[in-house]
């Protein structure tokens, strides 16, 4: 990306957020369900488009991408509303293709730790590259990888393929 693009992307930000933020909106919805599931995640969405209305003016093209950028606020986002949202059971109707593999994989990375069930959300579930996931949780792409990598052992184990 160029200094030219930079300047064009900020002057998008600020001229047509809309036009901007919309292209992320499934991203941002995605992020959501997997970082707060407890919670409504149309409010997630909508608190983190407001808080980024607020704060355009600092988007910084150069730092990351709009969908980096959303879904790091997203992420912000969700992690308050976890705070604030008591657990409840939800019960959904199930795809009849659903199979036995994919919930005891949902219940093992439920089992994970924070941080590594963060990044897995992420960049599993979310589709997020790792640039982007760690833009999302604030740390260095290194971390990310490091953290997906022992995501990934410890499921295995959960899930019974230790090798």
């Amino acid at each position: 990306m160029t200094v030219l693009d930079d300047v064009r992307e900020e002057a998008r930000v600020d001229g047509d957020f809309g036009a901007w933020a919309s292209p992320h909106l499934p991203l941002m919805g995605r992020v959501a369900a997997r970082l707060a599931p407890g919670a409504d995640r149309d409010d997630v969405v909508q608190e983190a488009l407001s808080r980024a209305w607020r704060r355009r003016s600092t988007f910084d093209a150069g730092r990351g991408t709009p969908a980096a950028s959303l879904a790091a606020i997203v992420a912000g986002e969700a992690r308050r509303a976890r705070g604030r949202t008591r657990p409840s059971l939800q019960l959904v109707d199930a795809p009849v293709e659903d199979s036995r593999r994919d919930i005891d994989l949902e219940r093992a990375v439920a089992r994970l730790p924070a941080r590594q069930r963060e990044a897995v959300d992420l960049h599993y579930f979310a589709g997020l590259t790792v640039v982007e996931t760690a833009l999302a949780m604030g740390c260095a792409e290194g971390t990310v990888k490091s953290t997906l990598s022992d995501a990934r052992s410890r499921l295995r184990t959960l899930l019974g393929e230790d090798t």
